[in-house]
């Protein structure tokens, strides 16, 4: 009755299914596994002390930036060079625009350091001015931001002296000099946001500059990519399921058509007819069960 498995047909709806299924359910074992590692991240980051709280460190020994470096409070010595406005930036629910200072140090290397936020549009809003002569910054170490940061602006066509996106690859196009991979936002807004012999109190015009939160390092948080993943772990595992039962459907059917044949109950010719149209049938089901 079953003999019918071995035709060509059944050859490549067989073959299918050895490999569907396995295929299914290695993608969602890898989606979980990618949602138990943010877990145990996420973990990890929770039992390690803020990386606010830690002791300052010079710029140079904690890059390249990763998940443990980021945020931690970072010096650099320097003087304060081109400034660039940010804007689209959201503060508490405000929009507004970061203030940026490249901080040219010893080395040569430029560090990018966000001295603050101020509400409204650049252009619109007085900066306060950023100390003159050598300086001593300390602000929490951040990744150069991508397409994928909240806030960034990849659209391009911003006037001259803004800025839509925090990174090395963004600003090596704009200034004559080496820019650190990474950048600073400075906790301490007042007093010039610097310590040194030539720092002034800025510009008492302008609006104080507030402080601009780290962010923490992507994978570190249950965020929705994690349950994303965690979702896509539950897809995968259905269709494997789905598969099989469609397979099981398909086999029951020809083998009622043959059982019939076999029986007398119908001709030969529709008894194709029967197996061909519940082919069909079911891949009308699978179709239709795929675009719920």
């Amino acid at each position: 009755m079953y003999r019918f498995l071995l035709t060509p047909r059944w050859w490549g709806i067989n073959l299918f299914v050895v490999l569907a299924i396995p295929f299914c359910v290695f993608m969602g074992t890898w989606q979980l596994g990618r949602f138990e590692d943010r877990v145990q991240t996420h973990d990890a980051a929770e039992k390690q002390p803020a990386p606010g709280t830690r002791p300052a460190k010079p710029i140079d020994e904690l890059l390249p930036v990763d998940k443990v470096t980021s945020g931690r409070p970072a010096t650099a010595t320097g003087r304060y060079a081109d400034q660039f406005l940010v804007p689209g930036r959201e503060l508490d629910d405000k929009s507004g625009f970061y203030v940026l200072n490249m901080l040219r140090t010893d080395s040569g290397k430029a560090l990018p350091v966000v001295r603050g936020w101020l509400p409204g549009k650049p252009g619109s809003t007085a900066v306060p001015a950023a100390p003159t002569g050598e300086v001593t910054v300390t602000g929490d170490l951040q990744a150069s931001e991508n397409a994928g940061t909240a806030g960034v602006d990849t659209a391009g066509g911003l006037p001259d002296g803004q800025l839509g996106m925090i990174s090395a690859a963004s600003l090596i196009n704009l200034v004559p000099y080496d820019v650190y991979d990474a950048w600073v936002t400075l906790q301490d807004t007042g007093a010039g946001a610097g310590s040194g012999a030539d720092s002034g109190s800025g510009d008492k015009a302008a609006g104080a500059l507030r402080p601009v939160p780290a962010a923490a390092a992507q994978g570190t948080g249950l965020d929705l990519k994690a349950f994303q993943n965690l979702g896509y772990t539950g897809e995968w595992f259905v269709f494997a399921g789905f598969v099989l039962f469609m397979w099981f459907r398909l086999v029951r059917r020809e083998a009622e058509a043959a059982r019939d044949l076999q029986l007398g109950l119908v001709e030969e010719e529709e008894a194709s007819e029967a197996a061909a149209e519940s082919g069909q049938g079911e891949s009308k089901d699978a179709v239709g069960s795929g675009t719920v």
